[in-house]
């Protein structure tokens, strides 16, 4: 964000600092458009599971590479967002993204040095926690035990979604996210 060598510089204009907050808006920015984006009556085959599995890939994405843009209130909000838009019951998208998120962080220090493969056989372990969990919680908030088929295809969609979004993703955080740019 700032040139961090020694010396007097003049402050920065408020274009620039317009700029940097705009870079540093974009993984928030970008997951609620995308999840406004498809709860929109789009027609897609799977369309509320992969609301579902776009704020799981964006969560961990952000919360590995760039933290800072994904604090924990404002994954809270973007769960909230999920929750009125998708089908579930309230609170099942907002614990499954801060449980997610907080495994990221967790996590962060091992996982940013790896490659892709080991970071996605990470997620695939996430993926299928939360696809667990959202089944247990919906489950008991049901007062009957549903299916595990919808948990299956959840965690499936969730898994394969990731690698095609990380790419987008990755594009994003080295080019328009990247505060350092402006």
């Amino acid at each position: 964000m700032s040139d961090r060598r020694p010396g007097i510089r003049p402050r920065a204009s408020l274009v620039r600092r317009l700029d940097i907050s705009a870079r540093l808006a974009v993984p928030v920015a970008s997951t609620a458009l995308l999840l406004l984006l498809l709860s929109a009556p789009l027609g897609l085959p799977g369309q509320a599971e992969l609301q579902v599995a776009v704020a799981l890939c964006c969560v961990f994405f952000w919360s590995l590479f760039r933290p800072g843009s994904m604090p924990p209130p404002t994954v809270f909000l973007l769960g909230l967002l999920g929750d009125l838009l998708g089908y579930a019951p309230p609170g099942v998208g907002v614990l499954s993204l801060l449980i997610v998120q907080g495994v990221a962080l967790r996590w962060r220090r091992q996982l940013v040095r790896q490659g892709f493969g080991v970071v996605w056989l990470a997620f695939l372990g996430i993926a299928f926690g939360a696809a667990a969990l959202a089944w247990i919680v919906t489950s008991l908030l049901e007062f009957r035990l549903l299916p595990p088929a919808a948990a299956m295809f959840q965690a499936v969609l969730t898994a394969g979604l990731y690698p095609p979004l990380a790419v987008l993703l990755t594009h994003a955080h080295q080019t328009v996210a990247e505060p350092d740019h402006a």
